[in-house]
């Protein structure tokens, strides 16, 4: 089943990043295929540890509405741009 945040964006795809780097490819949001400039941090406090962080990375016409699907949920933990 499809997830759809609060303004009708479907959730898209995981970020794909390169272990140890910040190298990503573009956005997360269903069929963008922007450049992400945003990494939003986040975790499942019922199947992750604490520190645990998955991240997804967005576009800036997608930074609020991915962020507004995962922090409904309580899933959001922190957003910054890319190069941070």
């Amino acid at each position: 089943s499809e997830h759809v945040v609060p303004d009708g964006v479907p959730r898209g795809r995981p970020a794909h990043v390169c272990p140890g780097t910040l190298a990503m490819t573009g956005c997360s949001a269903k069929g963008c295929n922007e450049t992400a400039t945003w990494v939003l941090a986040w975790n499942n406090p019922k199947i992750h540890t604490p520190d645990r962080r998955k991240q997804w990375t967005a576009c800036g016409a997608h930074r609020e509405s991915l962020a507004a699907f995962l922090g409904a949920r309580g899933f959001l933990r922190d957003v910054s741009l890319l190069d941070e």
